[in-house]
């Protein structure tokens, strides 16, 4: 009796033994597989951000000239830029033609990203998040192609006109690169308001009723924010205050239709 019973118990013990070896095998990729496809695309991001450095490294030069242009437009004859330390004149640029290949390479990089993400989403988010994260792209090349052509002559008019009589303004190249570095990134960041709108309104976390009722606090905080992320003067903090409010305005129209649509889709189904 007491042979048989420790015979069952190991036949037993056996049969769980296979059953978790075969789960094992079975088993959807673990945490080393997810790990190894994170690297790879990582180094496809590298890779992809290299090439385009190495292609536009021969026109270092020439791409500084276009950044520092809407400054040069406003100084008289006579006027220039100057580098006050010894290896401005080559890192200036180089750092500037490497920040121009990671904008460039925004899409493929962000695609990476979100091929890594993708498979564990529904498809009614992917469906959602799809044009998402292209309108994101697109607005932020807006916010950075209008700081450029609407905020910079304006700015850069406004600061030499009221340059001291006697006083002769000569920019440092450092000193221009990390202004509009600042300001790029700070209207690139602003005009993703609609996206966080609509992010906000989609998970449920808001309603637009309630956006809409938080209008005079967004209109002010716009203003504190424009402060905050642009350097200190009137001119570019309004400039930059404005188009976010717009932008906020923009993102409860748009959530307004999602909401429509996810509505009528559930309606269907």
């Amino acid at each position: 009796m007491m042979k048989t019973l420790v015979t069952r118990v190991k036949s037993k013990l056996t049969e769980i033994t296979e059953k978790n070896t075969e789960i094992e095998v079975d088993k959807p990729e673990g945490l080393l597989s997810h790990l190894l496809e994170l690297r790879q695309r990582l180094l496809k991001m590298v890779l992809a951000i290299t090439i385009i450095f190495l292609i536009l490294s021969p026109f270092m030069q020439g791409l500084f000239t276009w950044l520092i242009q809407p400054l040069l437009a406003q100084f008289s004859d006579g006027n220039s830029m100057i580098a006050t330390e010894v290896a401005s004149p080559f890192l200036t640029p180089f750092k500037f033609t490497f920040m121009v290949a990671i904008f460039l390479t925004a899409p493929y990089w962000l695609y990476q990203v979100w091929a890594f993400v993708a498979p564990g989403l529904y498809k009614s988010e992917k469906r959602f998040a799809t044009p998402l994260l292209v309108s994101s792209i697109i607005l932020f090349y807006c916010g950075a192609l209008f700081a450029y052509y609407v905020v910079f002559p304006i700015v850069f008019d406004f600061f030499n006109k009221f340059a001291p009589q006697g006083v002769t303004v000569m920019t440092d190249i450092s000193h221009y690169y990390d202004f509009v570095l600042a300001l790029f990134f700070a209207f690139g960041v602003a005009f993703e308001i609609p996206i966080a709108t609509i992010l906000l309104v989609k998970t449920g976390f808001v309603s637009v009723e309630k956006l809409k009722e938080y209008r005079p606090y967004v209109f002010l905080s716009c203003f504190v924010l424009g402060m905050m992320l642009t350097p200190p003067d009137v001119i570019s903090q309004t400039l930059l205050a404005v188009p976010m409010y717009l932008l906020y305005e923009g993102g409860l129209f748009f959530s307004a239709r999602f909401i429509k649509v996810d509505e009528k889709v559930e309606a269907e189904a």
